[in-house]
């Protein structure tokens, strides 16, 4: 019985090298191989976001390049180094792994990187970290509503609309209680005798529509509220001076976020280069595009309007959207870096936009609304230790913007 167990289990094995030779693969057990020590593992995934790793690659799915979970496992690690500081290199040497691989995702050449095997293993690490303890999908809205855009700059129309029904209400009453007034003393007089007889007149006197509508009263009420209703509509295109919510005009070349940070996941980072270290996001450049339009959709004919300003020499003109005046500062990188504000508080939902457009009022009164209900990201930040200390022993809510000085005058405009 043992030797018979013996056999099947040989006879297994060589079956199962057979599959793996025949079809070209190869396996390499070479997991335990890569660290799980937390400290590269942090290492690994800082390096994975400053070379923007995620802008081809998923851990457990493919994107531009091949899905990276259990790549210790397809490949030797000697070989990955090789790979990540030059797959040119190996495909031009005709290795057969590099070659197939090239091939299969469509001749795009990942660009060499000049890592240190450590910093590569690390990486390694971080990947290996994500495909056996996946992040859960945490859909829910943050509880201090730091992850939600604040209220739009809509409170001073509001107000005049519910001051103006306030007062026709008004204006209602004072008219039926007025009727009421009159009836009642219409029927006192006509009960009461001796009365002369141009007080009979008045008395009997019945209602006239047209007199009504000319009386003094009347003209008056509807002048006032003429007047109000003007100077309304006055102060409402006032505070919409400057406001461009929801324009959203065309672009010199169809380029889609919907494709590019919806479909593909490219971070908004890989091509807003300044977002995380400027005041501005800056617009990428033709060579940020030609990093991979070098090789895909290369005969589209927006694509080709890419060639023609690579070779022209000329910028891109393309249309600017989101501009706020010279009197006000904004810094991307203090609130998308320190703060940790996601792309979507203030630009909305890019990754489903096919053309981009103002999502927000960007106006001064939104801006301190989300300066009063933006809870600090303090964690990690020893700059704000004693801050948080202090506020805790006098507030029992967390500490939000507004209560760093995030309203003073002088923090948005020079």
């Amino acid at each position: 019985m043992v030797a018979k167990t013996t056999i099947v289990r040989y006879a297994t094995a060589c079956l199962l090298v057979c599959c793996f030779v025949f079809s070209g693969k190869q396996v390499f057990a070479q997991r335990d191989a890569v660290p799980t020590d937390p400290e590269i593992i942090s290492q690994g995934e800082q390096l994975f976001s400053e070379y923007q790793c995620n802008t081809c690659h998923k851990v457990e799915s493919k994107l531009v390049g091949p899905a990276l979970a259990g790549v210790y496992d397809r490949r030797e690690i000697d070989w990955i180094y090789k790979w990540v500081k030059n797959s040119q290199a190996l495909v031009a040497a005709g290795d057969a792994q590099a070659v197939a691989l090239f091939n299969e995702f469509n001749k795009v050449p990942m660009a060499p990187y000049d890592l240190e095997d450590a910093q590569i293993l690390s990486i390694m690490a971080y990947v290996r970290n994500v495909e056996e303890n996946p992040p859960a999908q945490d859909t829910a809205v943050a509880a201090d509503g730091s992850g939600a855009a604040a209220g739009g700059s809509g409170v001073p129309s509001s107000y005049l609309n519910i001051i103006v029904a306030a007062l026709v209400v008004v204006l209602i009453l004072i008219l039926v209680v007025l009727v009421i007034i009159i009836g009642v003393l219409k029927r006192y007089l006509q009960d009461k005798e001796g009365l002369s007889e141009a007080d009979e007149d008045v008395v009997n006197e019945g209602f006239s529509l047209v007199a009504f509508v000319k009386s003094p009263t009347v003209i008056g009420i509807i002048t006032f509220l003429v007047i109000a209703l003007a100077a309304k509509n006055v102060i409402d295109g006032l505070y919409t001076v400057g406001v461009q919510q929801g324009y959203q005009p065309e672009q010199p070349i169809a380029f889609s976020h919907k494709i590019h940070a919806g479909d593909y996941e490219i971070a908004c980072q890989y091509c807003h280069t300044g977002v995380e270290i400027g005041k501005s996001a800056n617009i990428p450049s033709v060579n940020i595009c030609m990093n991979c339009h070098s090789f895909i959709k290369t005969d589209s004919p927006e694509i080709q309007k890419l060639y023609a300003a690579q070779e022209s020499g000329k910028p891109i003109e393309w249309v600017r959207i989101h501009n706020l005046p010279d009197l006000a500062y904004f810094n991307h990188s203090q609130h998308v870096k320190v703060g940790g504000i996601e792309c979507q508080t203030c630009h909305g939902e890019i990754q489903e936009m096919a053309v981009v457009k103002q999502h927000a009022p960007l106006t001064m009164g939104w801006c301190i609304d989300c300066h009063r209900n933006t809870s600090l990201n303090t964690q990690g930040n020893g700059y704000y230790d004693k801050l948080v200390e202090l506020h805790n022993n006098n507030s029992g809510t967390p500490m939000k913007v507004a209560d760093i000085g995030g309203l003073e005058c002088a923090k948005c405009h020079y």
